[in-house]
């Protein structure tokens, strides 16, 4: 199989970075993880064959880890109803076991249209710099993962710790250079593989899980798994603060400073909007999402669960870590005699 130089791998990664595509189609995957001790290697072998729900399809990422993936549909709403038909049924081989709340395990993942060669607002290179900015933000506001074994971490989102030190934008203005970039700067298959071949390039960019991925399309991993349908607020504002031109204008003015920030993505995941940058960001973000929603009409109960997160969590300064870990401190707290 061939050999690709360094160069030719560069090129391969930069021409397949983007599909320019309208912005308007929405696509999501919610982690379902399982009870210890995971699932055992036949069901796990029935599960690479990606079983078919209604609307998309179940694999398992580990032997502790499935995923609802759904299709891409067109629009938030589509996307929205498709999903929760296929987590309401009966989920082949996964009985119903899952993992205790806030440990870093699950997430919620948002695949968006690149956008269109060239400027503007549907523009690509502006839409990959506003899904890089903002995704610190929205991993504050959704960190849920403070628990580690069970115990305190250390940090509001064990998940997105790993990304402690990845740069808010990456300096280099052509969005496919900077994902050619950061591919071949991050180690794996290809880089630690002797003699490389294309194969080890295309398994370490399926390995990679950076907070904000060029798949052809926009695949913006940032948000811990969430109490209940919280996944739906997660996909709706993460949409529409990329989608909706008005609030995707709005949201690169708020968190365009971001980019200067020193050390940002281990204050969102260690903090989350504890952090007085990140919290202004957040609350002025939210906002904006929540009057697209209203001028779009969504369904009232989808504006209301997104008002409900805004007032509960981004407008105190809290994320959904913070309840885990008031809850655990009750736990080991002693009685008073």
């Amino acid at each position: 199989m061939t050999t690709p130089t360094e160069q030719a791998a560069a090129l391969l990664l930069a021409e397949h970075a983007f599909a320019p595509a309208t912005p308007g189609f929405v696509g999501a995957e919610v982690d379902l993880p399982l009870g210890a001790p995971g699932l055992p290697t036949a069901l796990l072998t029935a599960l690479a064959l990606r079983p078919v729900l209604r609307h998309g399809f179940l694999t398992a990422s580990s032997p502790r880890m499935a995923v609802v993936s759904g299709p891409p549909s067109p629009g938030l709403e589509a996307c929205l109803s498709r999903m929760a038909d296929d987590l309401a049924s009966p989920l082949p081989l996964l009985g119903a076991a899952s993992a205790p709340q806030g440990n870093g395990e699950g997430g919620v993942r948002v695949s968006l249209e690149a956008g269109l060669d060239g400027g503007g607002p549907l523009g690509l290179s502006r839409r990959w710099a506003l899904a890089n900015t903002l995704a610190p933000v929205l991993a504050a506001a959704f960190a849920n993962s403070p628990l580690l074994d069970g115990q305190p971490a250390g940090w509001r989102s064990t998940r997105q710790s790993r990304h402690r030190n990845h740069p808010v934008l990456l300096p280099v203005a052509d969005p496919r250079a900077a994902w050619a970039a950061y591919v071949l700067g991050s180690d794996g298959p290809f880089r630690q593989a002797a003699r490389p071949r294309l194969s080890d390039l295309v398994r370490h960019v399926d390995a990679l899980r950076p907070p904000v991925a060029a798949r052809g399309h926009l695949e913006i991993d940032v948000a811990d798994r969430q109490p209940g349908d919280g996944w739906r607020v997660v996909v709706a504002v993460t949409s529409v603060l990329l989608d909706d031109p008005r609030a995707a204008a709005a949201a690169e003015e708020i968190t365009a400073p971001l980019a200067a920030e020193p050390r940002l993505w281990e204050r969102a995941a260690r903090d989350a909007l504890t952090d007085p940058v990140l919290a202004a960001a957040a609350r002025a973000c939210f906002v904006e999402a929540y009057g697209a929603l209203a001028r779009h009409g969504v369904p009232r109960d989808l504006r209301d669960a997104v008002a409900e997160f805004t007032e509960r969590f981004v407008m105190r300064g809290r994320c959904p870590a913070d309840d885990v870990l008031d809850a655990r401190t009750r736990e080991i707290r002693p009685v008073p005699r």
